[in-house]
């Protein structure tokens, strides 16, 4: 069992509620618009992190994530970059390989909207955390935490915190 803390568009901004409520988290995932290597250093440094590079990104964070990643958590399939869209209408960037071959949790960002929707479809769950930073239009920054055990999900939580 691994208790996963998600996050996405940061644009450089730290908050130390992350650390709070990433505490219970095993594992650390960053969507995107990382915005500072201090960004992910910190959460590296607390626990261990998987993170994509985002649109807004500059090339020190590109050189260090990749644009799209897929592994294994427990026994569910991952697959998580920044711009995916949703189901019902994924990015053309990563469509072709949803559609290909389709993992059971697809994680992106971008849209600063929260999002947390099951493709019937695809038999996927699709989630954007929204945005953890201060820059952008949204309303309400926030986080989510999600439990993996073996092939399932339990535990989604969404986690707002104050603008």
């Amino acid at each position: 069992m691994k208790k996963i803390g998600i996050i996405s568009d940061t644009h450089g901004y730290w908050d130390d509620k992350y650390l709070h409520y990433f505490e219970p988290c095993d594992e650390i995932w960053h969507a995107g618009d990382i915005g500072s290597t201090e960004v992910t250093d910190r959460l590296a440094e607390f626990r261990p992190l998987r993170a994509v590079c985002g649109n807004c990104d500059g090339n020190d964070l590109r050189l260090m994530f990749p644009e799209v990643l897929r592994w294994k958590c427990e026994d569910v399939d991952v697959l998580m970059t920044h711009i995916g869209g949703y189901p019902g209408n994924y990015d053309a960037r990563i469509r072709s390989r949803i559609y290909a071959s389709p993992p059971q949790l697809f994680i992106a960002g971008h849209s600063h909207i929260l999002k947390v929707k099951y493709d019937k479809a695809l038999g996927l769950l699709h989630i954007n955390p929204g945005a953890a930073g201060m820059q952008g239009w949204h309303k309400e920054r926030t986080l989510v935490r999600l439990t993996v055990e073996g092939n399932k999900f339990t535990d989604c939580e969404v986690i707002t915190l104050r603008k």
